[in-house]
């Protein structure tokens, strides 16, 4: 029996793996260092909407790490981080 690779059996691997790896990227700070910070934009929001599964799983367990940036500048993060969600969930393809 022989394997035929396809696109999908080697893109799905690959994007699962960099996700994880580059989710070490995610940040965390307290609440008061979160008061003091630069809020954060589009591209951060992007970023954080990208790599939501990984890092909801990873806040079940651990009491620093949010899924969502508390230190936004608001709707331009918001629109970064439905995108993001986007990216994973398929976006509006067809099922």
């Amino acid at each position: 029996m022989k394997i035929q690779y396809t696109r999908k059996n080697i893109v799905v691997p690959i994007a699962i793996a960099a996700t994880f790896l580059l989710t070490g990227c995610a940040d965390s700070m307290s609440f008061t260092e979160a008061a003091d910070a630069t809020p954060v934009g589009f591209l951060h929001g992007l970023w954080h909407g990208a790599i939501l599964p990984v890092s909801w799983i990873v806040s079940l367990f651990s009491d620093t790490t949010a899924i969502y940036a508390i230190y936004n500048n608001g709707g331009w993060y918001d629109f970064g981080f439905i995108i993001g969600i986007t990216v994973w969930a398929g976006g509006a393809s067809q099922a």
